[in-house]
Order: C-alpha cells, then structure tokens, then sequence
C-alpha cells in the first residue's frame, strides 16, 4: 500500500517508528517530514500530506503532532480528506468501517509508541462496511 506519513516537532520520533514499522511490512511510504525535534509549524507538513492523499499519490495517510487535533483540523480543510483523530485501536477500526477515513491523526502526547502502532495496524487493515455508511460519508463534503 501506498501511505503518506508525516509530522510536526511533537510527532518525529512515533513517525519514524511507525515508518519503520510500516516498511518492514512492504508498504511503500512518503515521508513529508519533519524530521527532528525543532519546532516547526504543522500545517506545512499536514498540507502536502493531504494533497497527496487527495490526488491519489498516496491511498492513506497518516499525521502525527501532539494533540492529534492540529494537523487533523489542517488536513480536514481539504475536500478529499476524512481525517480522523484516534487515540484506541477501537477509534481506529471505527474510522475507516464508519467514516471511510482516509488520514489517521495521532496525538503523540497522549498515547504511547506501542499503543501507536496497534492504531496504525487497525486503520490500515480495516475496510470501509459501506452500506447505511456510505450515504453518510457522502454527505460529509461541502
């Protein structure tokens, strides 16, 4: 699978993680940065990230800062993105069965590498149910 990963200061080090994670598993990935610890501002990565998503350079993506809720407000401004903002495995499987999201958003401050992971894990391998969902997600767009 093609994905788009990237991060602000807050987020370098899951991102690498989930990277490596990711790779090991044959996907192919995008790093839109950042790559260390300087503080940067989010929306200059969220923003390619979700134009990348959009045109279809990337089949999902994944965004990581702090709270989750920065890059995730940024991506959702573009109008091919559902970004979701999780923080369980559960929020994460719901995303994509629900919502058909197509951009994680993690908050590196509130959950930890492992947990990270297993989130990255039940987004990626759960498909969208369709059915009374896809009506609704349709409806999401303005």
């Amino acid at each position: 699978m093609k994905i788009s990963i990237g991060c602000d200061h807050a987020g370098y080090q899951y991102k690498d993680i989930i990277k490596a994670a990711l790779q090991a598993k044959g996907h192919e990935l995008t790093d839109h940065g950042t790559n260390g610890p300087d503080s940067v501002d989010y929306p200059d990565f969220a923003h390619p990230l979700a134009t990348a998503v959009e045109e279809g350079n990337s089949e999902l993506g994944i965004l990581i800062c702090g709270s989750g809720n920065g890059v995730c407000m940024t991506a959702n401004k573009h109008a091919g993105i559902r970004a979701a903002l999780c923080w369980t495995v559960e929020l994460g499987q719901l995303a994509r069965q629900h919502n058909n999201a197509n951009v994680l958003c993690l908050p590196a401050r509130f959950i930890d590498e492992k947990l990270a992971l297993e989130i990255v894990e039940a987004f990626l391998s759960t498909p969208f149910e369709g059915g009374r969902h896809a009506n609704r997600v349709q409806k999401i767009g303005c």
